[in-house]
């Protein structure tokens, strides 16, 4: 499955191109979506970072594929690296997912927090009556 010198290198040569030219893409898209190229035009922030995943998906897909010889390996082999990383993707999902609800949360907290008491009553209790037997 090896190739010889010149195969290796073409095909090393056009994954670099493919590698720098979605660099390229993803630096001018950011750059157009924050308004720096054309004043105006702004992209909603969800937009350009959903992109920029993807872009960095499919850039982390090609290094992986040709550089690091996954195309070469065994099915069990690409499975044992791809598992851990479905599982890493998912824990972030589920941690931010679980952040923002803790968020909501904590505003309900806050609120919660700085509301007065209605009819707040007197000290008692057993601090209370013990003071007030050692008066009398």
């Amino acid at each position: 499955m090896a190739h010889d010198y010149e195969t290796g290198k073409k095909v090393a040569v056009k994954i670099i191109t493919i590698l720098a030219v979605i660099t390229i893409v993803e630096v001018g898209f950011a750059l157009l979506g924050k308004g720096y190229i054309i004043e105006g035009i702004e992209v909603p922030v969800w937009i350009m970072g959903g992109v920029m995943i993807l872009f960095s998906a499919v850039k982390a897909y090609l290094i992986i594929y040709e550089f690091m010889h996954m195309k070469y390996e065994v099915p069990g082999l690409v499975k044992s690296v791809l598992l851990p990383m479905f599982l890493l993707v998912w824990g972030v999902v589920a941690f931010l997912y679980e952040g923002s609800d803790w968020n909501s949360r904590r505003q309900l907290i806050d609120n919660k927090n700085s509301e007065e008491i209605a009819n707040q009553p007197q000290t008692t209790g057993m601090i209370y009556e013990i003071k007030k037997s050692d008066i009398q």
